[in-house]
């Protein structure tokens, strides 16, 4: 089964998705696959048990470089770039003046006056604009010929280390350049699934091959968005344009982690990113609602838009993601709700169909994250 395709750009692995029975959905402007013959709950368990290779080349990937970048960009972002190590990769969020979210990213030191950061595929565009605009004098370069593969599960690390030794090596949020099938690559043990793994920038050229090399492995198998959504929502992640947005701020969205220590209002750099102030007092004195997990009683999935009351049937909140856990082999789900129904172990109802079916807040992630931190 596919769908009309006719005004979608292609990843360079799309012949492969194709021929390994994908179907294919449209998705941020892509002709991306949803799922392979075998199903999404087969996929899921497979990464979670073993290794999957997902094709997330739709993603943007960005290179700013020029004297004094680290700096510049810690106007953009709330966490600490200008002590960020040589090969480390830290998670950041473009923040509005308001205090929301205009994107989330993951940024990396390639060298002293060198960053790569990838960015989400429905945002790159505004967000090439956003940066080349606040970053004056410095290069924004958008790298529109290279792919980006996820190899993510416990076995990715010894199909990867028969590829590149070396990579054993490398801890969670870390990087290198590593040769791969003869293509220059530069990898991340880092990825969007709870999981140990890792992502893959490569030639998009390269990108067939290197895919065909990995998923030939017994452990390897190709896997879809279905998925790879079952799979963050078992982590507790979030998906920009539904758990973040620009009316959501890292406060509410339950993100404070994500500043750094130093650009809180008592560190040594406070401030000094758009919306700092904002945040700062919602931090201070509490935000209105919070991004909470959401245990659901019985088999009935619960989806995004979903309604949140209370005992009393007053809405209190919203689902913003929601699906069946594979993992848990129960329906699980995030959202936000008024603060004082925030607590775990809230008893609350999700509206589905008309009917009200309990839910109970519960602590994030519903499945332990595995990342390799040595």
């Amino acid at each position: 089964m596919t769908t009309d395709t006719t005004d979608l750009k292609a990843t360079p692995l799309k012949a492969l998705h194709m021929e390994l029975g994908a179907r294919m959905v449209p998705f941020a402007g892509y002709d991306m696959p949803v799922q392979y013959p075998e199903g999404i709950k087969t996929e899921h368990l497979h990464t979670r048990e073993h290794a999957g290779l997902f094709d997330v080349s739709h993603m943007g990937q960005v290179v700013i470089t020029g004297e004094g970048v680290a700096a510049a960009l810690e106007k953009l972002v709330p966490v600490e770039l200008e002590r960020l190590g040589i090969n480390k990769q830290t998670y950041a969020l473009f923040t509005n003046e308001q205090g929301g979210i205009l994107d989330d990213l993951m940024i990396v030191r390639w060298a002293e006056d060198c960053f790569f950061l990838v960015v989400n595929a429905a945002c790159k565009e505004q967000d090439i604009a956003y940066l080349r605009s606040n970053l004056p004098g410095l290069e924004v370069e958008y790298l529109e010929g290279r792919g980006l593969l996820a190899l993510q599960g416990p076995a990715a690390a010894s199909v990867m280390a028969q590829l590149a030794p070396g990579v054993r090596e490398l801890v969670f949020m870390t990087g290198s350049r590593v040769t791969l099938e003869g293509a220059d690559c530069y990898i991340t043990r880092s990825g969007y699934t709870g999981e140990d793994g890792f992502e893959i920038s490569v030639p998009a050229g390269s990108a067939e091959a290197l895919a065909r090399k990995l998923v030939s492995f017994e452990h390897v198998k190709a896997i879809g968005l279905g998925a790879r959504d079952s799979l963050r929502l078992e982590a507790g992640l979030c998906l920009y344009g539904h758990d973040l947005d620009t009316e959501t701020t890292p406060i509410q969205a339950s993100l404070l982690w994500s500043i750094s220590k130093s650009r809180r209002a008592d560190g040594a750099k406070a401030g000094g990113f758009p919306g700092a102030d904002i945040i700062f007092n919602e931090q201070a004195n509490g935000a209105s609602r919070k991004r909470v997990g959401l245990k659901v009683e019985g088999r009935a999935p619960v989806r995004e838009g979903a309604e949140l009351v209370n005992a009393e049937g007053a809405q209190v909140g919203m689902v913003t993601s929601g699906g069946f856990g594979p993992s848990l082999e129960v329906p699980l789900a995030m959202g936000y709700v008024a603060t004082d129904y925030a607590a775990i172990g809230t008893e609350l109802h999700a509206i589905v169909r008309g009917k009200p079916l309990p839910v109970t807040v519960e602590k994030m992630p519903f499945v332990p994250q595995r990342y390799y931190r040595g």
